[in-house]
């Protein structure tokens, strides 16, 4: 066996390895998806909030019932945006797994999952206690942080790229802690804007190639 057979063997070795470790089949179209899922929430609520403090100046008083419809919206809304990015996210996911003949579910992925879940039932749980207690103006940051720590804690099974998009949404949670009612641009920037950045440059780093090839 000549040299440069030996370094072929060794490299598929590595990439059986790293298969069989690392959930390697996310993919970045996910990421833009989901971004502009949310940035379509953020103009929706936007037009939300308006129409409401339109209502508000109409009216000259505060409705307690109207308000109540508004938070409701928003909840609805919440959910619409978190179905269609999760829809999407497993679609790509399963369209790239399928190119390259892998598994999407399997001990590895499983792994994913537990792990981002864990955080993420934690902060549904503390976001459902701030709702009911009437603190809106800490869901924004309380959904980024939450989520920040979940893509942090799922990073040890999948690219390592992804830890440093839970860290960026960890940083900007923290961030909107000290502007409080600025919470729906946060919430553009974070779960937008860098979903999009994040999800161009998984696709560059891990897919440009294969797309170009095909």
């Amino acid at each position: 066996m000549t040299e440069q057979q030996h370094l072929e063997a060794i490299s598929d070795i590595r990439r059986m390895m790293e298969r069989s470790s690392r959930f390697i089949s996310l993919s970045g179209l996910s990421g833009v998806f989901a971004g502009a899922s949310a940035l379509a929430g953020a103009i929706t609520a936007h037009f939300l909030f308006r129409s409401y403090y339109d209502r508000w100046e109409i009216r000259g008083h505060y409705d307690d019932a109207d308000f109540s419809m508004l938070r409701l919206q928003l909840i609805v809304l919440g959910f619409v945006v978190m179905a269609l990015a999760f829809l999407g996210g497993l679609y790509f996911t399963w369209r790239r797994a399928k190119r390259n003949n892998l598994p999407v579910w399997d001990p590895t992925s499983r792994k994913v999952l537990i792990n981002a879940l864990i955080p993420m039932m934690a902060g549904g749980a503390f976001i459902a206690g701030l709702i009911c207690n009437r603190m809106d103006v800490m869901i924004a940051p309380s959904c980024l942080i939450f989520y920040g720590m979940a893509l942090l804690n799922a990073s040890k099974y999948t690219v390592s790229d992804i830890r440093y998009l839970g860290i960026a949404e960890i940083g900007i949670g923290i961030l909107n802690v000290f502007f409080l009612r600025r919470g729906l641009y946060f919430w553009a920037i974070g779960f937008g804007i860098m979903h999009i950045v994040y999800g161009v440059m998984m696709w560059w780093k891990y897919e440009r190639k294969q797309a170009a090839a095909e």
